[in-house]
């Protein structure tokens, strides 16, 4: 089983360096959170910011795709957003439904066009 994971030092000390700090960030953003209005303000301008960014992202990965994407055409990538939006819109608002629909359709089209 050592050859399958690997080093077990190296693993202690990524749980160490990067799993705890993590959790202990989350617990403190969820027993701060608890005491915010969600109606707030500065609640909604922050939700509208990561919002604002994650449409940049999302279109940064279409425009100049990263890695195996870049060998999927242009016109599927934008195919399978337009399609798994659809769907998101179609099944009640279902980000899940979404995501799974625009990957079928990018895999789909990744196979039929080649």
């Amino acid at each position: 089983m050592s050859a399958f994971i690997g080093d077990w030092h190296a693993l202690g000390i990524l749980f160490l360096a990067g799993v705890l700090p993590n959790g202990i960030w989350r617990v403190f953003g969820f027993l701060a959170g608890r005491k915010i209005d969600e109606g707030a303000e500065i609640l909604i301008w922050v939700r509208a910011v990561a919002t604002a960014i994650i449409g940049c992202v999302v279109m940064q990965v279409l425009l100049t795709p990263p890695g195996a994407l870049a060998a999927v055409a242009a016109p599927v990538r934008f195919g399978a957003v337009a399609v798994g939006f659809l769907a998101y819109l179609l099944v009640k608002r279902s980000v899940l439904v979404g995501v799974i629909v625009a990957e079928m359709v990018l895999l789909g089209g990744k196979w039929w066009f080649g």
